[in-house]
């Protein structure tokens, strides 16, 4: 059976990307006669909000969309995260950053024209001895993936998009990412991946600037042994500037259209459902 799921996370409230997706997700899901399901993905607590989630599920219903099965959040989840990544660190596959976020804001080049760049490795060369020390001290540090001994391990793994096709998992593409945030116990990579094994998910449906996700996430599933599900990467929804719509640039909000008396209907016309 096909099954998808739409994740969104209360940070804010949906806008007509979100709705894409939703929609999106749901299709994918009827047309094989599969079940979609929702999902809150909460865990970062100082940026959620129970506002937020009452609003998705408002949004959610006024577009139409109906889920199947219980609702999963996140933040009730957080035992099952801090598990998987306990035993990828036993296996020595996780390595300790303490780089403070001003640190990390001018590795990634964010002062030169937004350039991204993978993390260089900075705590990977630190020695136990030095690791000991700065943990002895209080010093609060992340969990990050050892990339060159996840692929020593893994070897040459694959991931497929229902729309573009196979593709070889690419270990540099976010490189030695975070897996183990400093303030929350795991991270976005880390709680998707298990999330989507649990819920039996078949089909991962979400927008196209989430690629390199994929190739991350794929990693984790060989590592831990997990089901590996086909991925489908969406068009991206944008506005009349041409960017994409996103909670941080303040985009028409989907609570906005609905108190505005545009009728979920109009929305599902406008996008293409």
């Amino acid at each position: 059976m096909t099954v998808t799921r739409f994740a969104p996370s209360p940070t804010g409230n949906l806008h007509l990307g979100h709705a894409y997706s939703a929609l999106y997700s749901e299709r994918v899901a009827r047309e094989e006669g599969g079940k979609f399901l929702l999902r809150i993905e909460d865990i970062d607590g100082t940026r959620c909000r129970s506002e937020y989630i009452q609003n998705i599920y408002d949004d959610i219903e006024w577009l139409g969309v109906v889920w199947d099965d219980e609702v999963i959040v996140q933040s009730n989840r957080l035992k099952f995260y801090v598990t998987k990544a306990e035993i990828l660190e036993q296996r020595g596959l996780l390595y300790p950053c303490f780089c403070t976020r001003k640190e990390l804001a001018n590795i990634n080049g964010k002062e030169l024209n937004r350039e991204k760049r993978l993390y260089p490795k900075t705590c990977l060369r630190l020695t136990n001895e030095q690791v000991a020390e700065k943990k002895s001290q209080g010093v609060p540090f992340s969990l990050r993936l050892n990339s060159n001994k996840a692929k020593e391990e893994t070897g040459k793994i694959f991931w497929n998009d229902q729309t573009t096709g196979r593709h070889e998992v690419n270990y540099d593409a976010l490189g030695d990412v975070v897996l183990v945030r400093k303030d929350i116990g795991t991270s976005y990579h880390m709680a998707v991946t298990i999330d989507d094994d649990f819920q039996d998910v078949t089909c991962i449906t979400r927008g196209l600037d989430l690629v390199e996700s994929t190739h991350v996430h794929r990693i984790l599933q060989s590592l831990l042994g997990l089901q590996v599900p086909e991925w489908s990467h969406h068009k991206l929804i944008k506005g009349s500037d041409g960017n994409k719509y996103s909670k941080s640039n303040q985009s028409l909000t989907l609570k906005e259209l609905r108190e505005s008396g545009v009728s979920g209907a109009e929305i599902r016309k406008e996008l293409g459902f």
